[in-house]
């Protein structure tokens, strides 16, 4: 049947599926990033929703009530996945390196940003247009490490300069990041994660948003426990970096 012929609830139907089936295309996409870095599909929906969290919390306030609106919110909540998809372009020897980087694999490791943020541009411009709705994905892809008093990368941006959402991803990626058991590591505590974190207010967090942390950490803990990594998450964890190891060891 022509779509112009279908019954507008069957058309809208379509519409709302093919947008659910994006959202888990680009959440695999998203696990196999996080797999490159040993890394569980948990980790993800624990970024989710520690960001919905948060940007519901910092949408009280008169400064972001106007920006945090439920639709930007839940805009964000799915493209949050995406965050850290320019890890794929970075090599297995660096990515999943268990000890300090050296000053060569930092300056690798800190491409990752931009290396997704141009993947997204060359999309647009090969699919001959650019999208609104991929505005905050390119957002937190290319800003998500810049840091408060400027120290961040790869831009050095500071302040406001750096985008809300990217503020807000910054502050759920280091949570999870420091509370998360790696193979090579233990995480710290919960109440270890938020006295690094208030430590951090106003040199790598706004520090609007770690007192808006501050006060809804219970929250964080709770999806942290809610969605925490199950045994076979560590096991593929672990067989991942084997199977990582092997391969370079071969090579």
């Amino acid at each position: 049947m022509p779509a112009e012929n279908k019954p507008l609830a069957q058309a809208a139907g379509d519409i709302a599926e093919t947008q659910y089936a994006q959202q888990i295309a680009l959440f695999a996409l998203a696990t196999l990033a996080e797999q490159r870095e040993s890394d569980s599909e948990s980790h993800i929906l624990r970024v989710q929703h520690y960001v919905r969290a948060l940007s519901q919390k910092l949408s009280e306030l008169d400064a972001y009530r106007d920006v945090l609106t439920p639709d930007y919110i839940a805009a964000l909540f799915h493209s949050a996945p995406l965050y850290d998809m320019g890890s794929v372009g970075i090599p297995d020897r660096i990515l999943l390196k268990p000890g300090r980087l050296t000053p060569d694999e930092l300056a690798i490791m800190r491409t990752h940003p931009t290396i997704g943020y141009e993947a997204l541009l060359r999309a647009e411009k090969i699919q001959g247009r650019s999208s609104p709705m991929l505005v905050l994905v390119k957002e937190v892809v290319h800003a998500h490490q810049e840091k408060w008093d400027g120290s961040g990368y790869p831009r050095g941006l500071v302040g406001n300069q750096i985008p809300v959402s990217a503020r807000i991803i910054a502050i759920a990626d280091v949570y999870d990041a420091l509370i998360s058991n790696k193979v090579y590591r233990q995480g710290v505590s919960h109440d270890k994660a938020v006295q690094i974190i208030f430590g951090e207010r106003g040199a790598h967090f706004d520090p609007d948003m770690v007192d808006a942390f501050i006060e809804i950490q219970d929250t964080f803990a709770e999806i942290a426990l809610r969605f925490a990594d199950t045994e076979e998450d560590m096991q593929r964890k672990i067989e991942y970096l084997a199977n990582a190891i092997a391969e370079q060891t071969e090579v």
